[in-house]
């Protein structure tokens, strides 16, 4: 579990609301590196996913970098029984699990 409560989080954050403050803010993608597990993730100005218990479907504007090649990432799970692990499946329908502490929030 994260060492901070999601209020703690929401305090810190910056906020925008509505359709123009959010398009204007909202006008590059962004890279992060999750160090734990050396993976690089970009994130469009759009993403998009369909939400259910433990998974987003159909994810649109997230990539993963696989040596040289960014591959788009289609779903996220994890599964019921265990939820120790996070499997990403990209839309070549190449999947990887890794531990869900790796995308913990720290400060």
């Amino acid at each position: 579990m994260a060492s901070k409560t999601i209020e703690s989080y929401r305090n810190g954050a910056e906020i925008s609301k509505g359709d123009a403050d959010c398009k204007k803010k909202s006008k590059k993608k962004v890279e992060h590196t999750f160090k734990k597990i050396k993976q690089v993730v970009s994130y469009a100005t759009e993403v998009t996913a369909f939400v259910e218990k433990g998974k987003l479907k159909k994810i649109t504007g997230v990539k993963t970098k696989e040596l040289l090649i960014w591959l788009s990432v289609v779903e996220v799970y994890m599964e019921e029984v265990s939820k120790e692990k996070v499997t990403f499946k990209t839309g070549t329908g190449l999947s990887d699990s890794f531990d869900a502490s790796a995308f913990e929030l720290f400060e």
